[in-house]
């Protein structure tokens, strides 16, 4: 494990140490020099292509990004999982893939086939299932330490994770993702507080393509507490014991989180199962769900219009009556 480790004496070469976050754009530069295939994808981001969507005030960006088709098309189903090596695992990683051990359980990674322009994979250092039960904590503590200069965000194992059998979160650029800029306008309009708890606040926002749900303050416990009895409430909602599907974005500010939390229908739209012509490969997970969608085929990137995006956030996201359910704290 230890040869997976990068020193902080290592990282000073690559640049500032005093945080965490900028440990990790060291470890990135470090990267970018020893590791040829994460340089080259890093590069390869210089021409993606982008398409700007506006609905009613709610900006969604289209990213055409032919690197992300191993993630975006991955088989997630339990027995492709049994037959292939774990990928997040220490001892698979690739020879040049080397990280900043957090809190002695995690490990931050760059991710080699980014959607940013640093991109961060933060792995449980064993080899366990992908929850955020037992983890929300954690999830607080590396939005804390990294959010001055990057969004955290996390994908549940039936809805985004590539890695179901493996916990792991992400971080990617700030700023990227048009729901970061959009949070205080959309809390207005579209928002409406239904729980508070001491200093944090539960709101229910509809914007019209996307449910969801704005958790802050400044009290981790309280904000732990808040999510908790939100995830107790779908799971009886929904009849179920296991963890409800969802998708999870950190951000942090002047002393306060800002937890965005979208309810999920299923993994993938109708389109991704559709035949030749018809068929557009999007695999939403935090990022999609954040305004950000990502398709790795020029041919759908030339297609998707504001009806497929529209359908596609329909399909995906809880249903209307479900979320008014969810509300009722």
């Amino acid at each position: 494990m230890q040869n997976k480790i990068i020193t902080e004496a290592e990282l000073t070469n690559f640049g500032d140490v005093k945080t965490l976050s900028s440990k990790a754009l060291a470890l990135l530069e470090q990267q970018k020099t020893v590791w040829a295939l994460l340089r080259k994808n890093y590069d390869d981001l210089k021409s993606i292509q982008i398409k700007i969507f506006n609905f009613d005030g709610i900006k969604i960006r289209l990213q055409f990004n032919s690197g992300r088709i191993r993630s975006t098309s991955a088989k997630v189903d339990s027995e492709s999982i049994k037959e292939r090596k774990c990928f997040l695992c220490l001892e698979n990683l690739p020879e040049e893939q080397v990280g900043i051990s957090f809190n002695d359980d995690f490990l931050i990674l760059c991710n080699p086939f980014p959607i940013f322009k640093e991109h961060f994979t933060i792995v449980n250092k064993m080899h366990v299932s992908q929850t955020i039960f037992r983890n929300f904590q954690t999830f607080l503590a590396i939005v804390k330490k990294m959010g001055d200069k990057l969004t955290v965000f996390y994908n549940g194992p039936k809805c985004g994770a590539s890695a179901p059998d493996h916990m792991h979160f992400q971080a990617g650029s700030k700023s990227v993702m048009p729901i970061e800029s959009e949070y205080d306008s959309s809390k207005e309009k579209f928002g409406r507080i239904i729980y508070k708890e001491g200093s944090a606040e539960l709101f229910a926002v509809d914007d019209n393509l996307r449910k969801m749900f704005f958790l802050e303050g400044s009290d981790a416990t309280e904000i732990e507490s808040i999510f908790n009895k939100l995830i107790g409430k779908m799971q009886e909602l929904l009849g179920i014991d296991e963890e409800p599907m969802l998708n999870i974005v950190g951000m942090y500010k002047n002393g306060v989180w800002r937890v965005i939390i979208f309810p999920r229908a299923k993994h993938r739209p109708d389109y991704f199962f559709l035949n030749d012509s018809d068929k557009i490969i999007v695999s939403p997970a935090s990022v999609d769900m954040s305004g950000l969608i990502i398709v790795p085929r020029e041919e759908d990137f030339q297609k998707v219009s504001e009806d497929e995006i529209t359908k596609i956030y329909n399909q995906v996201c809880l249903g209307k009556n479900r979320f008014y359910e969810l509300t009722k704290m």
